[in-house]
Parts: C-alpha cells; structure tokens; sequence
C-alpha cells in the first residue's frame, strides 16, 4: 500500500536535453555623455583669485585667460629674491677681488659662487610662478563647471574650472561592465547609442578605450565609447544608453523557457533528475539573455544533461515524478 501512495504522489513530468549555441551577445550598459578631452584646471601656486574673467557654459578658446590671483604677495616674493640676487653678486665680486689679492681663501670664493648661483635660482623660481599665478585654457570648449569664485582662497592645484572639449571628434559615452563582458570586448568593437534628450535617434559608436583596472567601488570595467553626433548638438551629461557588439562570441548552454523556475533578474532555476531517476534536484542557473522561447545560460548547467519543462511549476526540491 506504501508504495502505491508513493506512485500516486508522483508528479508526470517531461525532460528536455540541454544543448549548446555559440553567439555575440551583445553588452547592455548606460552612462553619461562626456569630451574624451576633458581639462581640470587649477593654479599652481596658492592664493587668492583676483578675477574671474569666465561663468559656467561660457565658450572659451585654447589658451584664453580665465582667471588671475591677486599679485601682491607674490610680487613681494619675486623682489625679495631679485634683492637677495643683487647682494649675492656684489658679494661674489667683492670676493673675488679679495681673492684676486690673495686677501680671501678658494673656500670663500666658492662659497660666494654657490650662494650667487643659489639665489638666482631663487629668482627663477619665484618669476615661474609669477606667470603661473593665471589660468588659461587648454582647450577649445566649454567650461562645464567653475568651482571658485573672486575672493577665494585657492589653495596649489585645486581645481578651479573644469572645460570640456566641443570637437564633434571628442564625444564619448563612459560605462561600466563586468568582468566577463570586458574580456568580450575590444577596441574598435561597434556600439548603437540611445540618447534621452533625442529619443527618435540612434547613435552609432566605437569602443576607443578598455580600462586595465576595475574600479575598486563598485567593481566594474569602464569602457569608453565614442560617438558620432551627427547634426545633433550634444553637451556633456547626456544620458545614454549603450549597447555593445562584441566581435568575440562565446558558448551558452540553451533551455526551453518553459523549465525556468523561480527566475529574478540573471538569478534562475531550473530541475533535473536525481542520480535515481525518481527524484528532481533544484539546480541554479546564471542567465545570459532570452531568445525567443529558449534561454541562453551563462553557467549552472552542462551539455550532457536533461531538464524538466512539462511539470515544473508543481515540483520542490526531491519530489517524486514519473516521466511521460
């Protein structure tokens, strides 16, 4: 009688085997518009902004002055060391009349060359950084943001303004992918582009860079991709969405959909037969992407093995089923 009970509780299910394809699944990411010549901009020495020749969004061009600090202090700074040069070279010639005279010793002579030699570097010091108490810019572009204002104390390469490049040449999308995406991945690999801001387009892209290191936050590969605006007018922060085509294909193992089970996201399962043939076993699956009605598994799942798909829904982990 018990194994009548047994044969009654069992679940008739059917098993389909597990095959292979090999595709170029392409990469899905999103990201903001940015210049691939992007400029921080900052003072090289410290102290306090004079003017501010430039706002936010304002078209510059390469080499034009953006700001200047003010040059009191550091006009003080460049005549003290233009005085302490004066003195060393009188007392460089006093000595060497001295020496001449054999009044003064070779050491003192020395000395007083050393110290000449020392305060004019001095003063070449303080007249470099006397040029470099201005910003100008390096690029053609815009300037993104100004983070300072007149008045303020910059302090020795705080950003001040940041430019972006405006070159139709120079936009690019920047995204982030896992690490097995980023193997997948090359430069010169295409890439279709979505823009919020134009959503009747498509965009077309190349990948121009692969980072070689993740980013230690959130431990993706970021990956630039240039774009080609066209006639449209872009401006950095657009937000894009990317995919990706990958010249390198790889192996995915293919279900039926109809034997996923408890599926969230990538996150899925699927049953297959205990080593009895009697049982089911829940096995985990990692899912690449839907194609139609069959699923392309990333990992979980050989080949060589066969999964329930008529009958799923109503097995738990070691039910009992009867093939038909």
């Amino acid at each position: 009688m018990a194994s009548t009970r047994s044969e009654d509780a069992a679940v008739p299910v059917k098993l389909a085997p597990v095959t292979s394809v090999v595709r170029s699944e392409p990469v899905v990411a999103s990201g903001l518009v940015s210049s691939s010549e992007e400029a921080r901009l900052s003072f090289k020495i410290g102290g306090i902004i004079n003017k501010v020749y430039v706002k936010e969004g304002q078209f510059v061009r390469k080499g034009q002055l953006l700001a200047t600090l003010d040059l009191t202090e550091i006009n003080a700074q460049v005549g003290q060391a233009q005085f302490a040069t004066d003195k060393a070279e009188r007392d460089l010639a006093r000595v060497k009349a001295l020496y001449a005279d054999t009044a003064a010793t070779l050491e003192q002579l020395q000395n007083a060359t050393t110290g000449t030699n020392l305060a004019k570097q001095s003063l070449t010091i303080a007249q470099f950084n006397r040029n470099y108490a201005q910003i100008h810019s390096t690029v053609d572009g815009t300037v993104t943001r100004k983070l300072m204002n007149e008045g303020e104390l910059a302090s020795v390469g705080a950003p001040v303004f940041m430019i972006s490049s405006n070159r139709q040449s120079d936009w690019v999308v920047r995204v982030g992918v896992s690490d097995k995406d980023w193997a997948r991945l090359k430069p010169g690999d295409r890439a279709t582009v979505m823009l919020d801001a134009y959503p009747d387009q498509t965009f077309t892209g190349t990948v121009s860079k692969l980072a070689q290191a993740a980013d230690p936050m959130n431990k993706l590969y970021e990956i630039e991709v240039r774009i080609n605006p066209g006639a449209a007018r872009f401006a950095p922060g657009l937000f894009a969405k990317v995919k990706l085509q990958p010249a390198q294909s790889r192996s995915y193992a293919v279900v039926p959909i109809e034997a996923i089970v408890e599926g969230n996201g990538k996150e899925a399962s699927v049953y297959v037969l205990a080593d009895d043939k009697k049982h089911v076993r829940k096995l985990p699956i990692q899912i690449g992407f839907i194609d139609g009605a069959t699923v392309l598994v990333t990992g979980g799942i050989a080949t060589n093995t066969a999964v329930v798909t008529a009958g799923s829904a109503y097995l738990t982990e070691n039910s009992t089923v009867t093939l038909h």
